[in-house]
């Protein structure tokens, strides 16, 4: 299991059975191949289906079975197809349970930026704005630093905003945020990490669960 996987596997575990699970693209995609053989979701795809299985291996491709980040998908017995009018208007809706997303920066409020890097053209904003709204619940998957070693997880944003709405856990390669109303609180390390490397490698502000202090002298 790869960096990228280890993220997509702890995300996983935060589903619950009858969930209505919608999957960005990027990390997020890679939760469908670790989902509990217990545990029962419905994944949906905003172009258009709602029962996405996990990712077909090379011999079983289907080139017009696609998700929205046109990646090549699997679909569950029972699975239904519709257009995006419909899936968008699930999502407007509250019909999603959880989201679970990629993203550019978190802030310190858990607010994040997902579609547009300035100076790059967009060729739109696709669902992510409206997933932040109509979800009930919101999870964001992502390395915690930028390939040259920048922090991801950030005072304030420096990309566009995607939602005022904040999201409701951070699952990265290092460490698990809850997002509460005094801001995040470090609730989990990945196995190996110190808290002194997340501590270091955060540019937001956190709160450190008691169960992670050690000897009761580390502050965040």
């Amino acid at each position: 299991m790869n960096t990228k996987e280890y993220i997509a596997a702890r995300a996983a575990k935060e589903l619950k059975n009858g969930d209505i699970v919608n999957l960005g693209i990027g990390i997020p995609t890679l939760v469908a191949d670790y989902i509990p053989a217990d545990v029962q979701v419905f994944l949906h795809s905003e172009n258009g289906i709602l029962g996405v299985g996990p990712t077909p291996d090379d011999e079983n491709i289907d080139q017009d079975l696609v998700n929205a980040g046109k990646l090549p998908v699997t679909v569950l017995e029972g699975a239904s197809f519709f257009d995006s009018a419909s899936s968008f208007a699930m999502i407007r809706g509250g019909h999603v349970s959880v989201s679970i997303l990629g993203v550019l920066q978190i802030d310190a409020k858990g607010r994040i930026a997902n579609w547009a890097v300035p100076g790059k053209s967009v060729l739109g904003v696709g669902g992510a704005m409206d997933l932040l709204e109509g979800s009930k619940k919101v999870i964001v998957t992502t390395m915690h630093t930028t390939n040259q070693g920048a922090s991801k997880i950030v005072k304030d944003l420096s990309y566009p905003i995607t939602s005022e709405r904040n999201v409701d856990l951070i699952i990265t390669d290092l460490a698990v945020f809850e997002v509460r109303k005094d801001g995040l609180h470090l609730i989990e390390l990945a196995p190996g990490v110190s808290l002194e490397e997340v501590q270091k490698k955060t540019d937001a502000p956190f709160h450190v669960d008691e169960s992670l202090k050690q000897d009761n002298e580390v502050t965040a």
